[in-house]
């Protein structure tokens, strides 16, 4: 299990899944420029890229933020048993996430806080498990947070565009259990989770898109869900993933987080970079950025 402390928390990672991407580089990112990309194989390869398939690797995994009594975890990965007919990759899963969960010394009842970074499938699945043929919160002490922009705007009953989209599945079975059972609490920029944890808007990737800044005087850290994806797109920020929902939001916000990063020294704490996970991010004159991964403890 990996584990990094910071300040005064610990943050553990639980996998879902790691993998590859679907796609060549040029169809997951757009604006892609293999020559860029090229300049960095040296360090892409292996654990963020694989030349003889020349596809990325793309992780699926879950933060545990442990802060003094209370238990967080950002965002809740694909889950099992959904049908996710248009993304295979999350499409009727079974996998043993719950044991792992278990094994980084948290079961599903000692959760206090659920925070979906956005609605997208494979950050929403495990907010509810199937049982009795019903779909019911796995998490039943949590209080889960969603963006409230982004609720709006997944919400079939709300939006007209969503009753004939298929992703409007994600919404029935892994948000709306959640609501119906009065766990659900809907956030905005600014909304704490204590004094050292707060929410802000990172939109761009979907238009409600919220990610977790921590601070205390020892230490920062960002949780940027899919702000970014791919540790490429710390030299490329201006690349978009091919699911921004707003990709002419996407880059800005990318870019001042990224900037945000080096200004501040807050590590950042992805959703998708392959090992070792975690960046520190340092601003390089006329160039943009670079990034120094950071191992967990005992590594």
């Amino acid at each position: 299990m990996q584990t990094w402390s910071l300040g005064s928390v610990t943050i553990t990672r639980v996998e879902e899944q790691i993998g590859f991407a679907h796609m060549p580089p040029e169809r997951y990112f757009r604006g892609f420029d293999r020559e860029l990309f090229n300049r960095h194989l040296s360090w892409l390869a292996p654990n963020h890229y694989d030349p003889i398939t020349d596809r990325v690797v793309s992780s699926v995994h879950s933060w545990i933020i442990r802060a003094g009594a209370t238990t967080i975890l950002l965002d809740a990965c694909a889950g099992n048993h959904k049908p996710r007919s248009w993304t295979p990759r999350f499409n009727q899963l079974d996998t043993p996430y719950l044991a792992r969960l278990r094994a980084a010394g948290c079961s599903p009842e000692d959760i206090d806080i659920v925070l979906c970074t956005h609605l997208h499938a494979d950050h929403v699945g495990w907010n509810t498990m199937l049982r009795d043929g019903r779909w019911v919160p796995t998490f039943p002490n949590a209080k889960y947070l969603f963006s409230k922009t982004d609720d709006a705007y997944w919400d079939p009953g709300r939006n007209a565009a969503m009753v004939s989209d298929p992703r409007s599945a994600v919404y029935t079975d892994s948000i709306l259990p959640v609501v119906q059972a009065g766990q659900a609490t809907l956030v905005e920029d600014g909304y704490r989770l204590s004094s050292q944890l707060a929410v802000f808007a990172t939109p761009g990737h979907t238009p409600g898109h919220v990610s977790l800044k921590f601070e205390d005087a020892h230490a920062r850290a960002i949780f940027c869900g899919d702000v970014i994806h791919h540790p490429i797109q710390i030299y490329a920020p201006h690349w978009n993933h091919m699911a921004d929902e707003r990709p002419e939001v996407a880059g800005p916000t990318r870019h001042d987080l990224l900037g945000a990063c080096a200004e501040t020294g807050a590590l950042l704490f992805p959703t998708h970079f392959g090992s070792p996970h975690v960046v520190r991010i340092t601003g390089v004159a006329g160039v943009g950025f670079a990034g120094e991964f950071i191992p967990p403890i005992g590594t």
